[in-house]
């Protein structure tokens, strides 16, 4: 390994240069087993995130997050603001699951799965590379004067990222308001709802400004995940590792000479080509060790592993590894930390079950109306009058609504009208008088049952408070 005392890298980072001013990263473009494998996990991933707001399940969208109504739907199932307990939990449970996942693994998470990684790597950087070639050509074109063949390049490159950043916040819209609003907004026209294409203007702004400039400093400087994982990591978590062991030896680095004998010399098998620096998307040095930059993409990978094949030494001088494996020999262990996440993890997806299984289609709310005191009737009834609200979870309406009472003898009456109906995805308000026998009562306050019924059928019950005179207890 590099020098332990000259750690001078740690005091900034690969994307500004020495007087503190913008680095841009060329990275080379990377190819090789990982590369692949992550084309296909992005593609996949990719395809789900642009299609999941516009699939329907049972009439649902599959998947919307609509903060402003505080209306979300995770797989097709609706939530609403009654349910946010179970969002909130659902959002506990993929923390925790990030949380094991990186200490058992890194930062696989920001390398394989994160959106900004995806469209950054494997949307427009590509598009990057079939424009303005590899990193070579990049260079050679950012010191270029704007002669016609800079300026033809930069103006195709610059409007495909625009576009694609457009078509980008249409998905994030979609994902927030709806793709059937949103849909209908297209359908309108900009015109009709100008704060809304305003918005949109916006978000597309954001996005280009990330993708076209802002780049791999999101994943260094803006994302707070980077710095979780350096108090998340430790000495057995696989990483993307460089083997300073096997790399360094007794001599260090050397460049490769033909027809040497390495092992004799005792130079290590890093041949010090910087191949995997120059292929690195937020330009570190992996051989310097841990460092919060790393996103464990596997670029670096790749490269040595190309170099080693080529110079007929070894593969794996790069690879995923622990820092108890490359220093001790030691193999990946359920320790003790992952052990406690799991058990975690565990409890809480066991109580989101059951949250799931105990949650109703229909959410009744009945409180006795604010400052009213009970009212006393002919026949000795005491009355008690209350607002209702019903939140239809449902994609059907629910028809012939009324309520019994469940808990004791007496009568329940609707203000205005016997029996209703509440729309799919809807609510239905209004008051209602709950009259007893004051016989029936036992004190001056006390909590009666009512069931919600859609014809003959019990949907729903539910709980609240009665007013009677004390003289009656």
């Amino acid at each position: 390994m590099a020098d332990q005392n000259q750690e001078s890298f740690r005091d900034t980072i690969g994307t500004l240069d020495e007087e503190g001013k913008r680095a841009w990263v060329f990275p080379k473009k990377p190819s090789g087993k990982w590369y692949n494998y992550r084309k296909y996990v992005s593609y996949v991933l990719l395809a789900f995130l642009l299609a999941a707001p516009f699939i329907k399940i049972n009439g649902n969208q599959f998947l919307m997050f609509n903060v402003l109504e505080r209306r979300f739907n995770i797989f097709g199932n609706p939530f609403w603001p009654q349910d946010f307990h179970l969002f909130v939990i659902m959002m506990v449970i993929g923390v925790v699951f990030i949380l094991l996942f990186t200490v058992a693994f890194g930062r696989i998470f920001c390398g394989w799965i994160c959106p900004q990684t995806i469209f950054m790597e494997m949307v427009f950087r590509r598009i990057e590379y079939w424009i303005d070639g590899d990193r070579g050509k990049q260079i050679r074109l950012k010191k270029m004067p704007w002669n016609a063949e800079k300026i033809r390049k930069r103006v195709l490159k610059w409007t495909i990222f625009f576009i694609i950043s457009f078509l980008i916040a249409n998905v994030f819209l979609a994902y927030l308001i709806g793709s059937d609003e949103l849909m209908r907004y297209i359908t309108d026209g900009p015109m009709v709802h100008t704060s809304t294409f305003i918005s949109l203007l916006i978000f597309t702004g954001v996005f280009y400004f990330i993708f076209a400039w802002f780049r791999e400093q999101v994943c260094i400087i803006a994302c707070p995940y980077g710095r979780l994982q350096g108090v998340l990591l430790d000495n057995k978590s696989i990483i993307v590792a460089y083997d300073h062991k096997r790399g360094e030896k007794e001599e260090g680095r050397a460049k490769f000479k033909k027809n040497e004998d390495r092992a004799s010399t005792g130079k290590g098998d890093c041949i010090d080509c910087f191949q995997c620096v120059h292929v690195c998307p937020t330009g570190i040095d992996i051989r310097n060790g841990t460092q919060l930059e790393c996103i464990n993409c596997t670029a670096c990978i790749d490269a040595c592993d190309h170099i080693m094949e080529s110079v007929n030494l070894p593969k794996g001088l790069i690879r995923y590894a622990s820092e108890d494996e490359i220093e001790k020999k030691e193999t990946f262990k359920f320790t003790p930390r992952l052990k406690g996440y799991t058990v975690v993890l565990g409890i809480l997806i066991a109580v989101l079950i059951g949250m799931l299984f105990l949650r109703n289609d229909v959410q009744a709310t009945i409180l006795r109306l604010p400052g009213q005191l009970y009212e006393h009737k002919e026949g000795n009834i005491i009355s008690n009058v209350y607002t209702f609200k019903l939140v239809n979870k449902t994609i059907k309406d629910i028809e012939n609504v009324r309520f019994e009472l469940l808990s004791h003898k007496g009568t329940v009456k609707l203000v205005s009208h016997t029996n209703f109906t509440v729309p799919e995805q809807g609510l239905a308000e209004g008051t209602l008088f709950v009259e007893i026998n004051a016989s029936g009562i036992k004190g001056d306050k006390e909590r009666i049952e009512i069931g919600v019924y859609s014809g003959d059928e019990l949907i729903e019950t539910t709980t609240t408070a009665f007013m009677g005179p004390r003289s009656y207890k």
